[in-house]
Parts: structure tokens; sequence; C-alpha cells
């Protein structure tokens, strides 16, 4: 979702997968119950992920199976710059929010890179992870904060001033796909994997391991968000088609609860974000080629619910 536009949505699709063939960034507006596309840029490769500007409405980065990072202008329609130094696929981008500046990139060559959009190279490189890296995302508390995943099985977290991780949390026994950074308490992460399961940390107490793991999926655990409007309320989306609406409460005597279960989708769910707006808004994308929007306060619906569109 855009910070700046509540009913604007970026996508970033692949043909076949994302093994071969083309791939296109897209851009919806949400209007009423239609999803309508404004915006397609087509390019040779498959396109992994994408993250919206958090200083101009008009500006997206995304990023490709041929290791470019594309800055996108949607006035203009113009790509900006095009860096070109990952030497593998680009999985993961994201745009900083308390930094604003930065944008910070993760690729199956298991670099991390942080680039500055007014730059013509990026400004920095880390290289501590053994194996592909899936996913790379800012503190929204400290500025110069940022953590990333890998198929190494670790989480590691990073100051982007010092060359080596401040923290390496070996968080799960199997290939780790997502993670997020709860956006009420600067402690808590929340990490997923191929392992089916969720864990959620506190970085000050790593030591006594992971606070509670969420278990209930049937396949790998693709992307995790943590709710803008909550601060225990937690998405993910998974290779069991379905998406789950968890509720993190540690207060509560029966732990952490999961609320709410969609299966809308029939294929993998690779992507969920939580509108910045409208509280309980949930937009949610699959190898089935739509892009669904709903409520996750109401009732799941067996079949496809809410807005939705396909991407083809």
């Amino acid at each position: 979702w855009s910070p700046f536009n509540s009913g604007r949505i970026s996508v970033s699709t692949s043909q076949h997968f994302g093994i071969v063939g083309n791939g296109k960034q897209i851009i919806m507006d949400m209007k009423s119950k239609t999803l309508s596309k404004v915006h397609v840029e087509e390019m040779s490769d498959g396109c992994y992920d994408s993250a919206w500007s958090q200083t101009s409405e008009n500006h997206l980065v995304y990023v490709c199976g041929d290791g470019s990072v594309t800055l996108l202008d949607l006035a203009s329609k113009k790509r900006v710059r095009t860096y070109k130094e990952h030497t593998a696929e680009v999985y993961s981008v994201d745009w900083s929010g308390a930094n604003k500046r930065y944008i910070l990139t993760g690729a199956w060559d298991n670099l991390v890179k942080v680039w500055n959009p007014e730059r013509t190279q990026c400004v920095r490189t880390f290289s501590e992870h053994k194996n592909c890296i899936y996913s790379t995302v800012w503190s929204p508390h400290e500025p110069e904060l940022f953590a990333s995943t890998s198929g190494d099985c670790t989480l590691k977290i990073w100051d982007m001033n010092d060359k080596k991780a401040i923290q390496t949390i070996p968080a799960h026994k199997y290939e780790i796909l997502t993670m997020d950074w709860n956006k009420y308490d600067k402690h808590i992460i929340a990490t997923g994997s191929v392992d089916k399961t969720i864990k959620i940390w506190d970085r000050r107490a790593l030591d006594k391991g992971e606070l509670c793991t969420l278990e209930g999926h049937d396949f790998a655990v693709r992307r995790i968000k943590w709710s803008p409007h909550k601060p225990d309320v937690l998405a993910s989306a998974s290779y069991d088609m379905s998406l789950r609406i968890w509720d993190i409460n540690r207060d509560q005597k029966s732990g952490p609860q999961k609320f709410n279960e969609f299966d809308h989708h029939t294929e993998f769910v690779l992507g969920v974000d939580f509108n910045n707006y409208m509280e309980n808004i949930v937009a949610t994308c699959s190898w089935d080629e739509t892009v669904t929007v709903f409520d996750i306060s109401k009732p799941p619906a067996k079949s496809k619910g809410g807005t939705s569109s396909q991407t083809k």
C-alpha cells in the first residue's frame, strides 16, 4: 500500500512462477469495490518486490531477477535510475520510513546493499550471510537499523554504520523467508520460515529463545506483516494458500491466538500488507494471478471475496 494514497497498491509480478519469463510492475487504484490498473511497467525478467518512497507519492522502487534495482517516477512514467550491482536475483526491497533517504535490497548473491536514490552507486554492501537473502527490512523506530533473513537459517540485525551484524539469531532450522519489525515495540521481531512456523523474538532476551511460536500453516510461511493499527496483530501468508491473522497478546493466559483464517486464493499466497489508513483492510497477492482487498474483521469467505483484480 502507498504511504500517501489510501487506495493505491503496488504489485510485482513474474511469469511462470518467477523461474523464467517476463515480469511486470503494476500500480493499481482501489475505488469503491474496483481495482483498476493505473500504470504497468514491463520488463524482460521477473519482478520480485517493490517499495514506495517515503518522501514522494510518485516514486517507487522495484527489483528484478536480472539483479537490477529500478527507481520509477509515476508522474512522468519514466525510470529515473536503474542500478545493476547485484549479480543474482534481487528478492527483497524496502524504503526506510525512519530515515526516509535510504533503500535496502537483499539478493541471491548473498549480499545486502543500501542505496541513496540521489547517488549513482550503492552506499554500502554487507556480506555476512552464507546463503541467498530472502528478506530485508528497515526498523520503523531506529533510522540506522535494519534486519535480514537468509537461506542460512539466520536473522541478522545490522547498524548501517557497522560492517558486521550487531546481532545474529539462528532463528529457525530451515530457510527463513520473511521477517517484520513490530510497529509499536522496537525490540519485538517476527520471523517466518520454510519450517511452517512463525516465531516472535525480543532482542533484549535472545538468550532465552523465542517468546512464542505460532503453528498452524501447512507449508512454508512466505510473508508476514505486523499491523500498523494494533500492536499485537500479525498477518501471515503461506504456500498453503491461506492468510492467517494472529493475536500475539502476551497478557492472555491462553497465549497467542489465531483469530481468523482466509482461503480465498487458489494458489500460493506470496504477499500481504495492511492498509495504513483503513484499519482491518488488507491486500493479498497470489500465484493464482489475483490481488484481493478485504476486511479481516469479517467472517472469512470460502470463495473469493472482497475486491479482487487479475494481474495478467
